[in-house]
């Protein structure tokens, strides 16, 4: 088992920053792949970023140039770091670390606000 514990939501007005980090522990595989997804009110969980343990990314359209997000593999921690946030980065931003179908786990979210 891995759990997955994040920090770092909150409310920002708009233009403003917020990290985020998920620590893991437990039965970490290393060569696990980390990211982070949202889920606004009445839609659907979307990726945001991810990283894998080479440190190669994916960002969705939505977040490039804004959000850059960054992993500590000793300390098996990943960051998210949100700049220039808009109304519409507003959700509950999941941790999530997962390596082929029986290595899959999800942090039990933090909120992000948006608003002015």
């Amino acid at each position: 088992q891995v759990q997955l514990v994040e920090s770092g939501g909150g409310l920002v007005q708009p233009g403003g920053s917020l990290r985020l980090s998920c620590a893991a522990s437990g039965s970490i595989y290393g060569a696990n792949v980390m990211g982070w997804y949202c889920q606004a009110p009445g839609k659907q969980r979307e990726l945001v970023a991810l990283i894998t343990r080479g440190g190669s990314t994916n960002y969705a359209d939505s977040v490039k140039g804004r959000f850059t997000i960054s992993r500590d593999n000793a300390k098996n921690t990943v960051y998210l770091q949100m700049n220039s946030l808009k109304p519409e980065d507003t959700a509950v931003y999941y941790c999530r670390t997962w390596f082929g179908r029986e290595y899959d786990y999800w942090g039990q979210g933090t909120q992000v606000t948006v608003s002015s």
